[in-house]
Parts: C-alpha cells; structure tokens; sequence
C-alpha cells in the first residue's frame, strides 16, 4: 500500500509512469474503484483541487465523499490517527488539504488505505504532476529544458522545483531575499536530477531564457497578515510582458491559480497567447487521476 505525499515519494519511473497515467483515456485505466468511496477531506477550501479531486475518483468508478475539516476536527473532535482508522474502513482511498504537513503524514502512518496530500505548507505535488503534464504536453520532454520560478519559495515552488529536476530540467528559481530556499534545501533539490538548480534574487534573471515561465500569489491562505508586506517585498517580481520577453522566444507561462492580476502577474500575460494557466487548471483532474489509478495498482 502506498501513499503520496510529496513528489519525492516516487522514483522517477513511477513519476513518469503517473504521467502516462494520466495521459491514457479514462477507459483504458478501468474502474479500480468500482463500489468504494474516497474519503477528500479539506481544512483548507479549494476550487481546482475539489473539483478535480471528485471527478477523477468518479472516473475511476468510484463515490467521493467531501469533508469539511471542521466535520472531522482533526485533534478537536477526535485524533488524526482514529480518524485515518476509521476512514479506512469505509473508503479504498483517503486524501486531504491540509495547513499542517504533519497532519498528512500521520494520516498515512495511521491509513490502510492510500493516501494522497491534496496540499499542505509544505508541498503541493497534485499541483507538480499536472504543472509538468502541461509542459511534457508542451515541450514533448522536459530534458534539457530550463524552467523558471518567480516568486516566494513555497509549497507550490518545493514540489514543482522536486517533478521538474527528477524528469531531467533545469530550476531558476526568483525569489527576493529572505524568501529563497534556504542552502540546505537547494542542496537537497540539487541531488535529484542531472539538471541544475540555482536561485537568484531578480527576477529577470531567473527568467532568461527560461522555457517556462512559473509563479504563484505572494499571500498564500494563512499569510493574510502579511498581505501588505509581502506585497511591498514582492513589488519588482510580477510577470509582465517585459519579463517574459526575456524568456526564450517560445516561452510559456504557467501559474496554478487563483492569480491576482495586477500583483504576480498582468493581465497581459495570464490572459495572453502564452498563457497556459487554464490548461494547466484542467490537467489538475487528468494528473489526479493518474495518480490515484497507479496508487490502486493500475499499470
């Protein structure tokens, strides 16, 4: 039995055979789970992520069943662990969005069934899988290419920087100082793949001749206190068609959403030729399904 946490949970084969996954029509991956349920549970509401979690357990055969995190009251109401128990017994699949990656991880060592982190502070890896769907749709591979991040180092960045360095790119990552990885952590991203990965403190830098152009909004759910600063901090490193002209000619952007334009990004650009925003929204449901099929044992 296995769980998904982090993008790291798979080798490389296994990440490139979720991507074929999640490639294949719906009818050639079966029905593994045909009269089961799937527990979703969100402490942290969402529109992608719920939207395309349920539809791929109903693409799958199966009944996914939505939970609030206040119906569940993880460590409130009863302990992480009695509820990933109990869940087991009633569903062939548990996945959650969390605030806390420790929450996700003992819901795993609880489960006896797969579990899958829909999104924690830590990582975000449905988000990864289809990020790099999109681009391998795209590009045909990733190898040898050269992908860019531009803005604050964060759960979104972690597991996009993890999928791409695995499948054989290169990571320039754009983040001001004080909101970087940290060196421990950029050697760790080094040690995954042939690519490279190195972090700057401008964005345009970063962006040269990128062949995929990334970001994210600066105040993740959570960081509302920090709103004004963050956007102060983060002022000179919205995406707009100066900075993509930057990037190599064919260049293409991508953000995960909601985008705030005006702030990470213009107008211009999430709404441009460039733009892959919208596809990358709707390979969110192809990814999970993929990745839910390999996790029941489909191949």
């Amino acid at each position: 039995m296995r769980s998904f946490l982090d993008i790291t949970d798979l080798d490389v084969g296994e990440l490139e055979l979720v991507l074929d996954l999640a490639r294949r029509p719906v009818a050639d991956l079966g029905r593994p789970l045909d009269g089961q349920g799937a527990a979703l549970i969100f402490q942290k509401p969402s529109n992608r992520t719920r939207h395309s979690a349920e539809m791929a357990v109903v693409h799958l055969g199966g009944h996914p069943v939505y939970t609030r995190g206040d119906e569940v009251g993880f460590d409130e109401r009863e302990s992480v662990e009695d509820v990933a128990r109990i869940m087991s017994g009633y569903h062939g699949l548990l996945a959650a969005r969390v605030f806390g990656h420790s929450i996700v991880e003992r819901l795993a060592a609880a489960a006896s069934v797969p579990v899958v982190n829909l999104l924690s502070d830590r990582s975000h890896p449905l988000q990864a899988l289809a990020d790099a769907l999109t681009m391998i749709e795209e590009f045909g591979s990733l190898t040898g290419r050269t992908v860019a991040y531009v803005g604050d180092y964060n759960n979104v960045a972690r597991s996009l920087a993890e999928a791409c360095l695995m499948l054989g790119a290169s990571v320039r990552l754009g983040c001001p100082n004080g909101y970087g990885a940290s060196d421990e952590e950029l050697e760790r991203l080094t040690l995954l793949g042939a690519g490279s990965v190195v972090q700057v403190p401008f964005a345009a830098e970063a962006v040269a001749g990128a062949d995929a152009v990334h970001t994210d909004t600066w105040v993740s759910m959570g960081q509302e206190a920090e709103k004004t600063e963050r956007r102060r901090v983060f002022e000179s490193f919205t995406v707009d068609a100066h900075l993509m002209s930057g990037a190599a000619s064919q260049a293409i952007f991508m953000h995960c959403m909601p985008a705030y334009r005006g702030f990470e990004v213009t107008g211009e650009v999430m709404d441009g030729p460039a733009s892959r925003a919208i596809r990358q929204g709707h390979n969110r449901l192809h990814s999970a399904r993929g990745l839910f099929a390999f996790l029941l044992g489909v191949r």
